[in-house]
């Protein structure tokens, strides 16, 4: 009987391959290799679903570019990529053009995220009103004493990530219209360049995405990064206590905090292959309590179970 069941074991190992045929890396939903196309503004939150699906299913690679919007749909529309994470829909024109390749784009809405507006830890000012902000992006107000008479006379420097990120067409289209001004405006590479240089530099006026900034040891992302100060921002022309807010997830839920945007996967896949499989990941149960404890909110609020005792 043992010479039997060893005999059996050496079979099954000599004719291994017979049971186990094709490339376990063969492009599937859940393995092989592509790559996306991601707004940098959004890399803390895709760096985590990325690592938790590659934890998954081990034979998948995903190789990521990080950003600014704006190339990112430059890649796609050149082919170079069929998966972007961006926080606007395609264009008509747009959808036409991709569309003439017999590809059909799939936009999936996968979170809410904000824009926060950050100081250096000195600066006197932590309420800001819409008006004040669309003032000081068209260059009626450049100096922080405009703001605030305690404040210091010092110029004004509005910094962003990067001149085609979507954070700029966001403000320059949503909050200021054709009047957007360059005068007091500079451009890093990417957010945590904002984040450093701000924290550096009284005057500085930082826009950045949200969960950049989120702390990880606080479950209930009440608080923020410590280098900086994010300014809560109020849709009165006079900014209290009382009227303004800070991108805290509750806030951005209940559209009460003024700068919120619609995170999307744009999958222009002709088959579902790799891409198709990480976009259903994002938007799954798994993808979305990552979103969740990132800081911003998920598209779909994933179930929380409490266990109830009765009283004895």
């Amino acid at each position: 009987m043992r010479i039997s069941l060893i005999f059996l074991i050496i079979l099954l190992l000599a004719t291994g391959c017979r049971f186990f045929k094709g490339d376990p890396y063969k492009n599937s939903t859940i393995s092989g290799t592509t790559t996306i196309a991601v707004d940098e503004t959004f890399r803390p939150v895709m760096e985590a679903e990325i690592e938790l699906f590659k934890g998954i299913y081990g034979y998948s690679e995903i190789k990521v570019r990080y950003l600014p919007q704006d190339e990112a749909f430059e890649k796609l529309l050149n082919d170079s990529v069929q998966l972007i994470v961006a926080s606007r829909k395609l264009t008509p024109s747009e959808v036409s053009l991709i569309n003439q390749r017999k590809l059909f784009p799939k936009q999936l809405k996968v979170a809410t995220d904000a824009i926060a507006l950050i100081v250096h830890p000195s600066c006197k000012d932590s309420l800001i009103s819409i008006r004040q902000i669309r003032e000081i992006l068209t260059g009626k107000i450049t100096n922080w004493s405009q703001l605030n008479p305690i404040s210091p006379a010092i110029p004004i420097r509005v910094l962003f990530d990067n001149e085609k990120s979507g954070i700029v067409r966001y403000m320059a289209d949503s909050v200021c219209g054709s009047d957007f001004s360059t005068a007091n405006v500079s451009a890093m590479q990417y957010n945590r360049d904002v984040i450093e240089y701000t924290a550096a530099h009284p005057g500085v006026l930082g826009f950045i995405g949200t969960s950049w900034i989120g702390n990880k040891n606080d479950s209930l992302h009440l608080s923020f990064h410590k280098k900086i100060k994010v300014l809560s921002v109020s849709s009165s022309d006079i900014p209290t206590v009382e009227n303004s807010y800070k991108p805290y997830q509750a806030y951005l839920l209940d559209n009460m905090y003024p700068f919120t945007r619609s995170v999307y996967l744009i999958n222009c896949e002709p088959r579902s292959g790799l891409s198709t499989g990480f976009a259903s990941f994002v938007a799954s149960d798994k993808g979305q309590r990552i979103i969740l404890k990132s800081g911003i909110v998920p598209a779909v609020a994933p179930a929380r179970v409490v266990n109830v005792r009765p009283v004895l």
